[in-house]
């Protein structure tokens, strides 16, 4: 591997790892209370089954809502099987991440929500998001929920 090809690679790994720890920062910009998505997304979100071919309820990450507006990073909204709010997804194409682009005032939509843990997990893609992508997940359940309600 040539200088430069690792030189990549590291600012690859530290833009991931930066956008991970900056991601949560985001919350401070209230748009809606977060207490109005925890059970019903705002209406400017869409069922993402109703707009790709994907199920109602994704396994690990639940039924998810989306503002096309915002797409293919989101945020998207996932609730487990009884309705309630479980996640908030940012799904980041690589491109966006070679390309050093900043995204700033992402979670207003949920801002005042507790996260408990953050997940970070590449995609090679899917419909809706086809380009390999990082979903960043930014759970409100603990890892244990997540195993118990997210099948």
């Amino acid at each position: 591997m040539d200088r430069n090809n690792r030189h990549g690679i590291t600012w690859t790994r530290a833009a991931i790892a930066g956008l991970a720890l900056a991601v949560p920062l985001a919350f401070a910009t209230p748009a809606v209370s977060a207490a109005n998505i925890g059970k019903t997304p705002p209406s400017n979100f869409k069922k993402v089954s109703s707009l790709v071919k994907l199920p109602d309820f994704v396994p690990g990450l639940g039924t998810l809502y989306v503002d096309p507006a915002t797409l293919p990073v989101g945020p998207f909204l996932g609730y487990n099987h009884q309705g309630k709010l479980v996640n908030i997804i940012y799904m980041v194409p690589l491109k966006d991440i070679d390309a050093h682009k900043n995204f700033e005032a992402l979670g207003g939509v949920a801002a005042g929500v507790k996260l408990n843990h953050t997940d970070i997990q590449y995609n090679p893609g899917h419909p809706g998001v086809e380009e390999p992508h990082y979903h960043i997940v930014q759970w409100l359940i603990s890892p244990e929920a997540v195993k118990a309600q997210m099948k």
